[in-house]
């Protein structure tokens, strides 16, 4: 497999600012990216740590509106399906992060209820048989979302895109059998400007300070 050094030139940021700043959006512009940010943003994912350095996520782009819109339906009814066989509890489980992501019940009225209308979709896959896939292209992503910050994007994560596997038209990705989707980032240039969610705080515990009060001063690490 060909390899290569990533040491690209980019804009220089605060990295603090850009975690604060980055939002999941689920509005966009139809202003198309070019391939060159494209290509930039799926470097950093490429920067990200991976288990004994397998780097062995894969990104699979689509930025044809018309494509996009078919899969995220497709998606969408696909997900709904999903969800009713795995039964009461799961979908209860499930119940807010559906509300999340669709923001309405009917959302088969939806021109773009999984994608929200971004320009680009990224499919990031890895080897079915990776036992650490899921972390790996966690990070991967995360770098991803705030590369795209840091050029003046927006992205949201979307876990529902796994559900693209179990789509009637799942093979014109043409992704091997061997590989398994984890999620999809999607990127453009937003057109909202979300509001920071609160976060909880009393989440960090200093396990070897006992000076510490472990539930009233515990902090983000």
């Amino acid at each position: 497999m060909e390899t290569e050094v990533i040491n690209r030139e980019v804009k220089s940021t605060e990295t603090l600012q850009t975690i604060y700043k980055r939002r999941a959006v689920r509005k966009y512009k139809s202003r198309p990216v070019g391939n060159e940010i494209i290509e930039q943003i799926i470097d950093a994912g490429r920067m990200a740590p991976s288990a004994i350095n397998q780097q062995e996520w894969k990104f699979y782009i689509l930025t044809n509106k018309d494509i996009i819109k078919t899969f995220s339906k497709e998606i969408a009814k696909t997900s709904a399906k999903e969800f009713i066989k795995s039964g009461v509890k799961d979908i209860v489980k499930t119940a807010g992060d559906l509300l999340h992501s669709f923001h309405s019940i009917d959302l088969f009225k939806w021109a773009d209820p999984i994608f929200h209308g971004a320009p680009v979709v990224i499919f990031i896959t890895a080897p079915k048989d990776d036992e650490w896939a899921g972390l790996d292209i966690g990070m991967c992503a995360q770098n991803m979302m705030l590369a795209a910050k840091t050029l003046g994007l927006d992205s949201c994560p979307v876990g529902l895109a796994k559900f693209v596997e179990h789509t009637d038209i799942f093979y014109k990705l043409r992704i091997p059998a061997t590989e398994k989707v984890h999620l999809a980032v999607i990127l453009g240039y937003g057109d909202e400007t979300p509001e920071a969610h609160k976060r909880v705080k009393e989440n960090a515990i200093f396990i070897d300070r006992p000076e510490t009060n472990m539930f009233k001063k515990a902090i983000i690490l």
